[in-house]
């Protein structure tokens, strides 16, 4: 009986973290004003997120591009639009928190 307890305390909290870095990842990419070039459903100045998340679906390795890219800046991918490099005042967490956030949109 307590291995079922504890089973059910695990996918709880699982779901709640999962669930809070969600909502983390959007206030992060608020906070930092990258709704200053991109939007949930649609392209404005940067590609939408729903584009960006359906381009790297199934990708094992989109979280760690993805947080290169945003880091570093680059062009191309989705135009000639060059994304500049995010502030050294990001940190490298807050940005992995963002990328997740960003490849959870549907």
């Amino acid at each position: 009986m307590k291995i079922s307890y504890l089973i059910a305390m695990i996918i709880a909290l699982s779901v709640s973290a999962t669930a809070f870095a969600a909502d983390n990842g959007e206030a992060l990419f608020k906070k930092n004003n990258c709704v200053a070039c991109h939007a949930v459903a649609k392209k404005t100045v940067g590609p939408a997120l729903t584009d960006v998340a359906a381009k790297y679906k199934g990708n094992k390795g989109a979280q760690a591009t993805l947080e290169a890219k945003v880091r570093s800046g680059g062009k191309g991918s989705f135009g000639e639009m060059p994304m500049p490099p995010t502030a050294n005042t990001v940190s490298d967490g807050d940005i992995k928190i963002m990328v997740a956030w960003v490849l959870s949109q549907k």
